[in-house]
């Protein structure tokens, strides 16, 4: 769903952490490149090149399995090769690119389309963040451009995610790799002032909505849910709503004071949040079974943004989008 709607928003290629995810945008019909962003096992690799999945080499080995892949198959195949440029997470060392380009392109199936690498710090404000990052973008077009005087650079470079194309510019090259701003998320705050800076605001994509599922009116003192960890102030209407842990609503959220909206109002957690369900203190207003509950997002003039559940939380934005389950159904309402 959202690999189509950024096709339709003019996006020219799309990129995915691993093969598996690649496999399921070529099954729905996708047609654009993919890249593959993490180097995939050989044993993934056949199923990689046999889909035209732009394939990433992070290391010698991993040259080495293309090469055999492409050969195999026959054809020609796109790879790019990452370059560890700091994070340390995956990537060639720059005293290798040489070796590890030239094994590719001395492969008569291999079209060595781009290189690239990944920021650990571009969304921090801090002196010492930021310079790093010009640290990694100045090792980068060294080892780009020591490929450039030998005739040996790919023709894509690319360097930046949400936060380096923000804050950046130098960092954009050929493309970017937008993941959370695509979704209207900051992965921090001090990055919406500089896209305010330029007319640009971003605005939240997802919603999550529940509906109440059961309502009862329960006595002081008594205590829901697992535990029974807090005991009722006054006598109140709690409600239940069907989305839990294995949806994605962390259990934290309930010792850290949580809220959900119903009616354009905000109400806390009044029990511990379980595997399948929530329980809502209501206090005295009226809610009714069927009644819309927001987990995540605007209602009224009331909002519980990720940044809110996150912090809640002790996490990211990042991990509390991602946690959401695969049973919960996603609806494009525009």
């Amino acid at each position: 769903m959202v690999a189509k709607a950024m096709l339709d928003a003019g996006a020219d290629s799309l990129g995915v952490a691993i093969v598996d995810e690649g496999l399921e945008l070529r099954d729905s019909g996708v047609r654009s490149p993919i890249l593959v962003q993490a180097e995939a096992d050989s044993s993934a690799v056949l199923d990689a090149l046999a889909n035209s999945l732009t394939v990433t080499v992070g290391s010698a080995r991993g040259a080495q399995d293309v090469i055999r892949g492409a050969e195999k198959l026959g054809g020609v195949h796109r790879v790019h090769v990452k370059v560890d440029t700091g994070m340390h997470r995956m990537g060639v060392d720059p005293i290798q690119v040489d070796e590890v380009v030239d094994v590719l392109r001395a492969s008569p199936n291999i079209d060595l389309e781009g290189l690239f690498t990944h920021f650990s710090v571009a969304d921090g404000s801090s002196a010492d963040d930021r310079a790093f990052t010009y640290g990694q973008i100045e090792l980068f077009n060294r080892v780009a451009g020591s490929l450039a005087q030998r005739g040996a650079a790919p023709r894509v470079l690319h360097l930046a995610n949400s936060a380096g194309a923000m804050a950046y510019p130098e960092a954009r090259q050929s493309m970017v790799r937008c993941g959370l701003a695509l979704y209207g998320l900051y992965t921090q705050a001090w990055l919406s002032s500089t896209l305010e800076e330029k007319g640009v605001d971003l605005e939240p994509v997802m919603t999550i909505r529940a509906k109440v599922s059961a309502v009862r009116r329960l006595d002081a003192g008594e205590r829901p849910s697992y535990g029974r960890l807090r005991a009722l102030e006054r006598e109140s209407t709690v409600v239940t709503v069907p989305f839990g842990y294995a949806d994605g609503y962390p259990r934290r959220l309930f010792e850290a004071g949580a809220d959900v909206l119903i009616n354009n109002k905000r109400f806390p957690l009044a029990g511990t949040v379980t595997m399948d369900q929530l329980l809502i203190d209501c206090g005295d207003d009226v809610v009714d079974v069927g009644d819309d509950v927001v987990l995540l997002g605007r209602q009224g003039d009331e909002e519980i943004s990720v940044d809110e559940l996150a912090d809640l939380a002790g996490t990211i934005s990042h991990e509390i989008i991602c946690g959401i389950g695969a049973r919960v159904p996603r609806v494009l309402v525009d």
